[in-house]
């Protein structure tokens, strides 16, 4: 049985693979979706991201999609407390920004959708300059005082606002950020290495990456002169142009091969290995992408592989 982690300060105990719901609605249909949430708690898993924003970018969506299929398989199911969930605030077309207002009115529709009455994890999806972040933080921890939110937590801040929301929450003793969502991965390391992260070690924030697999780049199946069917394909084949891309790609091979894993099992144990990371995310339109995702919480890779892995992923 794989053991769960801590998240952050908060306690809320999660899987070592955190599952991405932006395909479901989106690549990823009513049945397919259901039979990967499936096969994902069957295989341990507790730990469902997604957004109200989900998908709104496809044609005929409005954003919703995914927390309504969500909260579909929840209802199906009976296994509301058998699942940590994560939702965002922010970017869906009716609710953009993070005012108070906003923040209030997208959680209630959030948990319409979802068919439930509390949010495990409620982000922050991305900043909202104009507000103060005074504002941000105190309708978040109203939404925690009313139950209606058990945990708070960012994405695609900046360190300086980041540090400004820890600051003044711990000032005003309210609800705190406890995680972060930084996009990190073997090839797109600048993004959080250095301050970002320094503060999240700092304030005890546990790291949960998204674009873990480089938009399927560190699957390992965007070779030269392969052919991907996927709407992700030109976003991953782009790591082919980089010097760093096809290094990444030799060492995750050379790992992969001592240890009978996929490529993509080695790039989540080595993202999940770095300091503050408690679960990356990935996500999985079929139920065959799901073992090579999973696999994570039983690999455990050596320091000279990670060392290996680290050489390779360097931008220079």
């Amino acid at each position: 049985m794989t053991s769960l982690r801590p998240l952050g300060s908060s306690d809320l105990e999660v899987h070592p693979l955190c599952l991405g719901g932006n395909v479901f609605g989106w690549t990823a249909d009513e049945t397919q979706t259901f039979a990967v949430l499936d096969a994902y708690t069957a295989g341990g898993g507790n730990f469902i991201d997604t957004a109200d924003s989900y998908s709104a970018w496809a044609p005929g969506n409005s954003g919703g999609e995914s927390e309504t299929l969500i909260g579909k398989w929840l209802a199906a199911r009976s296994n509301r407390s058998e699942v940590v969930l994560a939702t965002k605030v922010g970017a869906h077309p009716q609710y953009k920004g993070l005012s108070a207002a906003t923040i209030k009115s997208a959680a209630e529709e959030s948990l319409r959708r979802l068919g439930t009455d509390y949010i495990d994890l409620y982000y922050t999806h991305f900043d909202d300059p104009s507000v103060e972040v005074e504002e941000i933080v105190t309708a978040l921890d109203a939404l925690v005082r009313e139950g209606k939110v058990r945990a708070v937590a960012a994405s695609n801040l900046t360190t300086e606002r980041l540090q400004e929301s820890l600051e003044f929450a711990e000032r005003e003793g309210l609800a705190r950020y406890v995680a972060l969502q930084p996009h990190y991965n073997l090839v797109s390391r600048e993004t959080y290495e250095g301050s970002k992260q320094e503060l999240a070690s700092r304030w005890g924030l546990a790291a949960v990456p998204y674009y873990a697999l480089a938009s399927g780049f560190l699957t390992g199946k965007y070779r030269p002169g392969a052919e991907v069917d996927s709407p992700r394909a030109g976003g991953a084949a782009k790591h082919l142009e980089t010097a760093r891309g096809p290094r990444v790609l030799d060492a995750l091979d050379t790992v992969a091969k001592a240890h009978e894993a996929a490529p993509a099992t080695v790039a989540l144990a080595w993202l999940a290995a770095q300091p503050t990371v408690v679960a990356p995310i990935a996500s999985a339109r079929s139920v065959e992408q799901l073992p090579a995702l999973l696999a994570v919480a039983e690999l455990t890779l050596t320091d000279e592989e990670l060392r290996l892995l680290a050489v390779a992923s360097a931008s220079a």
